[in-house]
């Protein structure tokens, strides 16, 4: 059985008690408990979470662990430095460290991510490489493995992080079952974008909002001004009118957009062909896929497939 810790610390970020959550529900889809799971700080007992909850802990053991994944503080601040001792031991001792969020300037401080790929939440990803140069930051990554170290974007990306842990560990259909479990989707690949089309193009306007939450299940459909429009029953001219006027752009670049950014997480899974891939995102044809990523992405999926392709090889080798 894996031994799994938590590593919080005072303000910590309450959500990343997430991320544990995947464990627990992975140890219910499999005939055995995989996971013994535990929530660790440097002296144990009770640690205060930014919100002013506490969580009870147990005290930082840093040669008992599979798999230590580090919490992010809300607000950064230094760490201690027994914290940042206990870590730099772990590391050799553990299998994997992680880091949720901001927890990666945890692991910076201690040294850990000196010379890695990494990454972090958006919003400080260019601090984090301001302040620690060696490291090599992706800020727009949900999440990122360079050897034994995986580091995770903000917020609710710890749990697509903790899901491809337990993929690794135990296959990709109880990673998909646990991700059914917690009612999310099963999780986004690590070179995913932190942002996402739908959240970039939020509407004030509910029916555009429906519009494209209904573009995005239905990708692999016509998607046309009359369609969306028929959708959400408005008239055509007047949903043109109001889908511009709401998202600064027409609903066929848009469109666009969308597939490009799912087509794009199935190229880098690299499972399917172009050319399903293709049929399953609506472009109906490669050739029309490839245009729209030059267009979206500045590159052809081919050479996304093979971008991905290389970081895998290069992770497998480093792990």
């Amino acid at each position: 059985m894996k031994r799994i810790g938590l590593v919080v610390f005072p303000g910590f970020q309450i959500l990343d008690l997430a991320a544990v959550s995947v464990f627990e529900m992975a140890n219910l889809a499999v005939p055995a408990p995989a996971y013994e799971i535990h929530v660790v700080s440097e002296g144990g007992g009770a640690v205060k979470s930014s919100m002013g909850a506490a969580v009870q802990t147990l005290a930082l053991d840093p040669a008992a662990y599979d798999t230590l994944i580090v919490a992010g503080p809300t607000a950064l601040q230094p760490s201690s430095a027994k914290l940042l001792r206990l870590l730099a031991r772990a590391v050799e001792a553990t299998r994997r460290m992680a880091s949720i969020c901001t927890g990666a300037f945890v692991l910076a401080e201690a040294g850990i991510l000196d010379g890695r790929r990494v990454t972090t939440h958006w919003h400080h990803a260019r601090d984090l490489q301001r302040r620690f140069p060696s490291t090599r930051v992706e800020e727009d990554r949900i999440f990122v493995r360079d050897g034994t170290v995986w580091t995770s974007a903000g917020m609710t990306a710890c749990i697509d992080l903790a899901l491809a842990l337990v993929e690794g560990d135990l296959g990709h259909d109880v990673s998909r079952e646990v991700a059914r479990k917690l009612v999310v989707h099963h999780r986004r690949a690590g070179g995913q974008s932190q942002f996402s089309t739908l959240s970039e193009l939020e509407s004030r306007s509910d029916r555009i909002q429906a519009a494209l939450t209904y573009a995005k299940n239905h990708l692999r459909e016509d998607l046309s001004v009359d369609t969306l429009a028929h959708a959400v029953h408005m008239s055509p001219r007047h949903f043109s009118r109001e889908f511009r006027m709401n998202t600064g752009q027409s609903p066929a670049r848009a469109i666009e957009r969308l597939r490009a950014e799912t087509a794009r997480i199935l190229v880098e899974a690299d499972r399917l062909t172009i050319e399903r891939i293709a049929d399953q995102t609506g472009f109906s044809d490669p050739e029309r896929m490839r245009r729209a990523f030059l267009r979206v992405f500045g590159e052809p999926p081919q050479a996304l497939k093979r971008a991905a392709r290389a970081r895998h090889v290069a992770g497998a080798m480093q792990g």
